[in-house]
């Protein structure tokens, strides 16, 4: 059994660089399970925020969703062991924001990873990008045993 600790800011900054990837949870009726989706994300640790471009198939549940609660959960494994960061709050979509604006702002100044799941070409699926300001940010680090 491993021990952990919490991280700092700093940490958590660090550990979620300028993005990668994660999964993010929508909440749903009490008696049914949260919808879990596997997303890029970009971060930017100036502004604390967290940016998804999420595609939008008309076939999908996602748009009765993104209004609803999210977790956002990233996790590696480093050498020293796992690592972990927890994102709560409610999606912003910024799709339409001016261009001068600080959500847009703060998109540009991070990549967030393609990853290419789609069964047609990239170009012919249409994507929404959102803004998710943490209410809570959390990480921990695991503490090898000794």
């Amino acid at each position: 059994m491993s021990n952990w600790n919490r991280m700092n800011k700093e940490e958590i900054d660090e550990f979620l660089g300028r993005g990668g990837t994660g999964v993010i949870s929508f909440a749903t009726e009490a008696d049914e399970p949260p919808v879990s989706i596997p997303v890029s994300y970009g971060y930017n640790a100036d502004i604390e925020a967290l940016y998804f471009q999420l595609s939008s198939p008309q076939e999908s549940r996602k748009a009765e969703l993104v209004p609803r609660h999210v977790s956002f959960v990233v996790h590696d494994e480093t050498d020293s062991g796992w690592q972990s960061v927890v994102a709560t709050g409610q999606l912003e979509e910024i799709s339409d924001s001016p261009y001068e604006s600080t959500a847009i702002q703060g998109m540009w100044a991070i990549d967030i990873p393609i990853v290419e799941i789609f069964d047609r070409p990239r170009t012919e699926v249409t994507f929404r990008y959102f803004l998710l300001e943490p209410e809570t940010l959390t990480g921990r680090t695991e503490v090898p045993s000794q």
